[in-house]
């Protein structure tokens, strides 16, 4: 059984960082695409950041980019979503998710995921 379990969010000030962290179990780590996404209060769900062995470099959405890191630790089986600057509208539940496979994030984020952790929870306060 495939199992995404996030962990890592918590309350910070702005400008504060977190990292968070996507452990991923029954399946092996070869041909994967793992992101990050999250939602805010009252937004929809969207794509923050991906990292796969299909792509030659990670994605990360314009939101994000220069401020959040996406890592991974095959060894592991574990993602990481590293998130620097942090700012209130930075605030959300933000989900792992992955595709197993010759994946790209393009299609990951456009929602070719397979399977989906239960979320963790990041507030930032100004």
């Amino acid at each position: 059984e495939v199992q995404l379990v996030e962990s890592g969010g918590g309350l910070v000030q702005a400008g504060g960082s977190l990292r968070l962290s996507c452990a991923a179990s029954g399946f092996a780590f070869d041909d994967y695409a793992v992101g990050w996404f999250r939602q805010g209060p009252g937004k929809e769900r969207e794509g923050v950041s991906c990292v796969s062995t299909y792509d030659a470099n990670p994605y990360y959405d314009d939101s994000v980019k220069g401020r959040f890191t996406i890592s991974s630790d095959n060894a592991k089986n574990t993602v990481y979503l590293l998130m620097n600057t942090l700012k209130p509208e930075d605030t959300a539940v933000y989900y792992c998710a992955a595709a197993l496979g010759f994946l790209s994030c393009a299609s990951l984020i456009n929602g070719g995921s397979d399977y989906w952790g239960q979320g963790t929870q990041v507030t930032v306060s100004s």
